[in-house]
């Protein structure tokens, strides 16, 4: 019986995805996704924010065949808390075309990520959208942790970037590479002059944060496609350092209140934001290889 201060159900994707107005490059990478399976592996958490709609492994590949999508990264939602096996489940049926973005107590040992590593895992989320002083010490903890790893592994981390009065202190005490989910979660409201946006660009042109150009539709104004103030978001980071951007898809889109976006229709969004060909296989092949270790 469901309980009745359960969340609602999330909208499920849009279940025809279209097939994309450019040919993707042969070894694309989607960089952002989540598995959600009705099975029951992993513990699902009774405080979470949202109950996912059902996104199983057969889906996603499905939606890759019809993308032309080659790899893809499996990140672990906050519902599942530390419960990593539905997320390294589905990496150990993929092969190698899957990597793992796992979640970990703050006291995670060196073994453990190890242990990670191996089953396919090359980063850390750090869910910070109610930063306090405490998750600070927190992150710093683990990227200490991640270094003694020393396997090249990355914190990917959710925050509101404008939130931060000090974001390039925070990058700095952290020896290990950072990755800003979602274009830096900042509402385009905000104005491209915020300092947060700003510290984030000078950090990703000098090579010390990467960013994903994933999810436009948690940042834009606009009700529905296309999502015509991304544009000169993105541009601004891809004259900062197109070298250190990478795409992904955020399928299925879970605790997203809006117009379902359409996957073929989300991924022609790279293609406005950034119409030469060359950067934009450099975004979806070069970067994402290199950030997560593909052939």
């Amino acid at each position: 019986m469901k309980n009745a201060t359960e969340p609602a159900a999330c909208e499920p994707p849009d279940r025809s995805p279209q097939k994309p107005q450019f040919e993707i490059p042969a070894g694309a990478v989607d960089c952002h996704a989540h598995i959600f399976d009705p099975l029951g592996l992993s513990e699902i958490d009774q405080q979470r924010i949202y109950s996912p709609s059902v996104a199983t492994l057969e889906q996603f590949n499905q939606l890759h065949k019809k993308l032309g999508i080659t790899y893809g990264v499996i990140v672990q939602p906050s519902v599942y808390g530390t419960d990593n096996r539905t997320t390294l489940a589905a990496v150990a049926e993929s092969g190698d075309r899957f990597r793992a973005v796992v979640v970990v107590d703050q006291d995670v040992s060196v073994a453990q990520l190890h242990d990670f590593h191996l089953a396919g895992a090359r980063g850390v989320r750090v869910n910070m959208l109610f930063a306090s002083s405490a998750q600070l010490d927190n992150l710093k903890q683990l990227a200490r942790t991640i270094q003694s790893l020393d396997r090249g592994w990355h914190i990917q981390v959710l925050t509101d970037i404008s939130s931060h009065p000090d974001l390039e202190s925070l990058v700095t005490g952290l020896e290990v590479p950072i990755v800003f989910d979602h274009f830096g979660h900042m509402p385009l409201a905000t104005g491209m002059k915020h300092s947060g946006f700003q510290s984030m660009l000078k950090l990703l042109a000098e090579g010390r944060c990467w960013v994903k150009l994933s999810a436009p539709y948690r940042i834009t104004a606009c009700k529905n496609l296309p999502y015509t103030d991304v544009t000169d978001f993105a541009q601004a980071l891809l004259k900062a350092n197109p070298q250190q951007l990478v795409w992904g898809s955020d399928w299925p889109h879970p605790h997203f209140n809006g117009v379902m976006p359409n996957d073929g229709h989300l991924l022609d969004e790279l293609k406005r934001w950034i119409p030469q060909t060359e950067l934009r296989n450099r975004i979806l092949v070069d970067n994402a290889h290199q950030l997560y270790g593909f052939n």
